[in-house]
């Protein structure tokens, strides 16, 4: 009864008639094809089938629309099971009762559309004012039999149109234990936790939480998902005394929960262990996160000291090794992929610090007093630019929460139906603007993404891309000018006979070598900076693309109908007066855009409706 079907085509072949002239025989349409009889269904089985002409022509010659069958279903339930969205709205513009009761579970139409994920058909019938709370004969209400089966786009819909996501079913199950129970996914698991339900909740026949149930199921993602997402509690005892944390020790073997939920569960579980003192730091998250900040700081030190010692470059090199073999273990054993997101941030902050220590105690007596005045400005505008690309809103798209219902029964709604990925975003339950990207790290989506920088450890968006830019820029001239202020203080503390450059720079080691290490630094930074400004020049200003797009325009329509190339590009010129604000006196006009806004419902990818989005300011 869940089958459609489809007409059977003819085949055969096309008549050639001759031409006329010297051109190609024209070529005749191919044959329609051939319509299935239905005129001798019943009403039962033309609903099944989708047979609307022989399902209104029964009707209006007097079948009851609310006659049940031999099963007690009603036509409606036929239809809803189905989807089929026209015969549907015929039926309920004939009177079908869209809350008939029937079948063996005493379900409603809403039961049976729910239960196969229909999302049209679960519109159409919430749109004639079905009653989503209406229990069937297994205590399960709508949203229920959704959670339970995964219909992540159903679920949202229920929920948006003002069904209680921890509403309780006649056992005390709420969907989110039902989805932990039955579904693999982190949908729509997560989906229920971003609209507000509640991993506490406890049923009434064992006490379980929707954690209890992850764990019992062995649903490794419902976990992950629960603590990571929903900050489920771990020491909530069901009606045997067994809380989840205890269910997940004993499971440890055969559970693989990834390393971020071990992290967790051992922090709560060592929390309360005052015995073990070195384990509870271990796990201690500022602990960890002041090890993580501090590292890089004594790292760039100690490795100075080494370089100084008076010692053979052997021993040197076999010290440095030990050092960051035992950096390398402890940062293993301390930090999780949070806290290594962070450590590149860590170690630019510690790269700048030495070098104004370096600066101040070393090359500030080798140069003028303007050179240290003119590094001290450069370095102000590093700090401006770096402070605007770290702490700065990189254009994060933000929904209240009404905002977010808004959008998912428009979606559901539209005619285009559906919740397409390039239009909106399950994890963030927005409507997607165009060029926008979820950010993994960050958890949320950013207009105009351009990637997550780990060195400003912010993403880079449509409001800080031009202080990145500048960043960027201040800190080549910041390296360059330590370079220079350090060539400047050896060759006036320490000269050198004649010889080849590589014999001078021994020699410059050897003289100072915490400079020389300094300097080492600085000319790493300068190549990796050099080589991040260009390739970003080139895809702003020649390109007028992103970082994300240019890696993964194979994926957006709007690039690929322009075979690979932006459709936001004006040509060089134009292209670095829109990203920069350049009007050169009256000679450019800039195009402004608010990139967090909402893109058109239709025709999202067309290069003409690209064209009228842009103004001229």
């Amino acid at each position: 009864m869940y089958d459609s079907t489809c007409g059977a085509a003819a085949s055969g072949q096309c008549g050639k008639s001759q031409p006329d002239g010297d051109g190609p025989p024209p070529r005749e349409p191919p044959p329609a094809p051939l319509e299935r009889d239905y005129s001798g269904f019943d009403i039962v089985k033309a609903t099944q089938y989708g047979a609307f002409g022989r399902v209104k022509e029964l009707v209006e010659a007097g079948w009851d629309v609310n006659q049940p069958d031999h099963e007690t279903v009603t036509l409606l339930h036929w239809a809803a099971i189905n989807n089929r969205r026209e015969i549907m709205q015929y039926l309920l513009s004939k009177g079908a009762a869209v809350d008939a009761i029937g079948g063996e579970l005493q379900s409603t139409p809403l039961h049976w559309a729910t239960r196969q994920g229909h999302l049209e058909a679960t519109v159409l019938l919430m749109r004639a004012g079905a009653d989503p709370s209406i229990r069937d004969a297994e205590g399960c209400a709508s949203l229920h039999l959704a959670a339970q089966f995964g219909h992540t786009a159903v679920v949202a819909y229920l929920v948006a149109r003002g069904v209680n996501p921890d509403e309780p079913d006649a056992g005390g199950m709420t969907p989110l234990m039902w989805a932990s129970w039955k579904v693999s996914a982190v949908d729509p698991g997560r989906l229920l936790l971003t609209l507000g339900a509640s991993p506490r909740p406890a049923d009434r026949a064992h006490g379980n939480t929707a954690l209890h149930w992850a764990i019992l199921a062995r649903n490794t993602t419902a976990i992950s998902t629960l603590i990571l997402y929903g900050d489920a509690s771990l020491d909530v005892p069901n009606l045997r005394g067994a809380t989840p944390l205890a269910m997940l020790e004993a499971n440890s073997e055969s559970l693989w929960v990834g390393a971020k939920v071990s992290d967790k569960i051992k922090e709560h579980a060592l929390a309360a262990n005052r015995k073990n003192l070195f384990r509870r730091l271990t796990y201690d998250k500022k602990f960890r996160w002041w090890c993580v900040v501090v590292m890089p700081f004594v790292a760039f030190y100690l490795t100075g000291l080494v370089l100084e010692m008076d010692a053979l470059y052997l021993i040197k090199g076999f010290l440095l090794v030990c050092f960051y073999a035992l950096m390398h273990f402890v940062s293993n054993l301390l930090f999780d992929d949070d806290l290594k997101n962070i450590l590149p941030l860590s170690v630019y902050l510690a790269t700048k610090m030495w070098f104004y220590i370096t600066w101040a105690v070393f090359v500030a007596s080798a140069v003028s007093v303007w050179a240290t005045l003119l590094f001290v400005v450069s370095s102000g505008a590093l700090w401006y630019t770096f402070i605007r690309s770290w702490r700065s809103d990189p254009g994060i798209i933000t929904a209240s929460r009404q905002d977010k219902f808004r959008t998912i029964i428009e979606l559901s709604e539209s005619s285009r139906g559906g919740f397409e990925p390039s239009r909106f975003c399950s994890a963030c339950l927005v409507r997607r603007p165009l060029r926008s990207k979820h950010c993994s790290v960050c958890n949320r989506c950013v207009a105009k993404f351009d990637h997550h920088c780990p060195w400003v450890g912010n993403c880079i968006g449509a409001k800080n891309h031009q202080y990145f830019i500048g960043f960027l820029v201040s800190l080549l001239v910041m390296c360059g000018w330590m370079l220079w202020g350090g060539v400047e203080y050896f060759l006036a503390e320490c000269p050198s006979g004649a010889g080849t450059p590589l014999e001078t720079v021994q020699d410059w080691a050897q003289c100072n070598a915490w400079l020389a290490w300094v300097m080492l630094n600085a000319v790493f930074h300068l190549f990796w900076v050099t080589v991040l400004t260009c390739c970003q020049l080139y895809l702003v200003v020649c390109l007028g693309m992103t970082t994300n797009e240019q890696l993964n325009r194979g994926r957006y329509r709007h690039f690929q109908s322009r075979g690979g190339r932006s459709p936001f590009s004006r040509g060089p010129l134009h292209n670095c007066a829109d990203f920069f604000g350049l009007r050169l006196c009256g000679l450019l006009a800039p195009r402004a855009r608010d990139w967090a806004a909402p893109a058109d419902d239709d025709d999202d990818d067309s290069e003409p409706m690209l064209r009228q989005r842009h103004h001229v300011v």
